[in-house]
């Protein structure tokens, strides 16, 4: 009896606590979708209808960047709040691009008007879907206190949802509302929030033609990925003729001259044995490197999490690492996950000023899911040229995706997920 009651006690104190997070996270959209889905709104239309002139060409690729970012921020809260996942299916851009081309690339992108689409949903339909779970929680606030009391100082006439308040038999009819739909925000206040999140997605992801959209998004990535390979072939074949390479070279020729000078000359030889020896060292610390830049040890032998710990160490700002991995990826997947934390910590670095850096990876629904925060200054995005560019190239070849959330000032949240079984 005493187990069964203690049960049903934290099940209600686990409801209450997701209404109450529900409610605050609901409020906290709302705040932010009317006034971020307006002004993102406003700008785009504006910068489009400039074109003609010339300005908007030099504006539009700006605006709609920020355009992309705000719906990316969208998703990601989707998938951490409610596990919502909402796809993204923006076509690349070229990397030498100039304004006039980007301009239209981004123009003839279905992605970009689906954006716009959602811009007008989010300041009407999604603000009231956000706000709602909110209202459900403040609203029986004002009734409990018009029952306690309240109803004296309001003036005549004064409704409280349908019930218009003559006296304290009416304002406990108030409070009784109030407790009603606190009842209410009690089992529905998590749903309401998912249903906002799932009227997001109808309208952000790609409906006609979502196939053939993944099939030339697969057959991009994968050329990526034979290009990528190549040129990573390539780099190799130069690091080993340029460096192990030419030291083996020279250390065989300084061989070859020791043995004539080992009776004519013993000092000149001892130095040039020295030398060789250095040398030796030298090309295998360069291999090792080599190696290491192709497939970590560490990554081979304990797996990605105790990998990306190792990578930690060796970061000059404070890194913090929480793996929750009941398994290891294929191989495949842990390189591509290793090096693409590898860039977004080197992108922090470089970039972010930051002063702590956060990483954490855990599997769940069949997804590896790395999420890596810093504390800087913001403004990342994923645009040609940039390291995140390569990063979502390198997940896409395994159906990854990438959600940067980067406002200026700060925080960054970059978030990758792959799907895949662990062993």
């Amino acid at each position: 009896m005493d187990i069964d009651t203690s049960t049903k006690n934290g099940a209600v104190r686990s409801g209450a606590r997701g209404m109450g997070l529900a409610a605050v996270r609901g409020l906290g959209l709302s705040l932010v979708v009317l006034p971020g889905a307006v002004l993102c709104y406003v700008l785009a239309v504006v910068s489009i209808a400039l074109i003609p002139i010339g300005v908007g060409i030099v504006t539009t690729p700006w605006v709609l960047t920020g355009v992309r970012a705000f719906a990316d921020w969208r998703r990601v809260l989707a998938a951490e709040w409610c596990g919502v996942r909402i796809p993204s299916a923006y076509r690349p851009i070229p990397k030498d691009a100039n304004p006039w081309t980007r301009t239209f690339a981004m123009l003839r992108d279905p992605a970009t008007w689906r954006d716009l689409l959602w811009l007008n949903v989010d300041m009407s339909a999604g603000y009231v879907t956000a706000l709602l779970p909110a209202a459900l929680v403040l609203y029986p606030l004002e009734g409990f206190a018009i029952a306690a009391g309240l109803w004296r100082v309001l003036p005549d006439g004064y409704w409280y949802g349908f019930v218009e308040l003559t006296g304290q038999a009416s304002a406990l009819g108030a409070g009784l509302l109030g407790l009603v739909l606190l009842f209410f925000a009690h089992f529905f206040n998590t749903r309401l929030l998912t249903v906002h999140f799932r009227l997001t997605r109808a309208v952000l992801a790609p409906k006609q033609g979502e196939l053939a959209e993944r099939v030339r998004v697969l057959t991009e990535t994968r050329r990526d990925a034979v290009d990528t390979s190549a040129a990573e072939l390539r780099r190799i074949e130069r690091d080993l003729h340029d460096g192990a390479q030419a030291r083996l070279v020279a250390m065989g020729m300084d061989l070859g001259t020791i043995e004539m000078l080992i009776d004519k000359d013993p000092e000149q030889a001892r130095q040039l044995l020295a030398q060789a020896r250095k040398s030796s060292v030298e090309a295998l610390t360069e291999l090792r490197d080599l190696v290491r830049g192709i497939h970590p040890p560490v990554l081979a032998e304990r797996g990605l999490g105790d990998a990306v710990r190792a990578l930690a160490l060796r970061m000059p700002v404070p890194t913090e690492v929480t793996v929750e991995l009941p398994g290891r990826a294929d191989e495949p997947v842990e390189s591509a996950a290793y090096f693409a934390i590898s860039e977004v910590l080197t992108n922090a670095v470089k970039h972010a000023d930051a002063d702590r850096i956060y990483v954490d990876l855990h599997h769940t629904d069949g997804m590896l899911r790395i999420s890596v925060t810093d504390d800087g200054k913001g403004g990342a995005v994923i645009g040609a040229g940039s390291g995140l560019a390569g990063v979502e190239r390198r997940l896409g070849t395994f159906d990854g995706v990438l959600a940067v959330s980067s406002p200026a000032g700060g925080p960054t949240m970059v978030t990758m997920e792959i799907p895949c079984a662990l062993s």
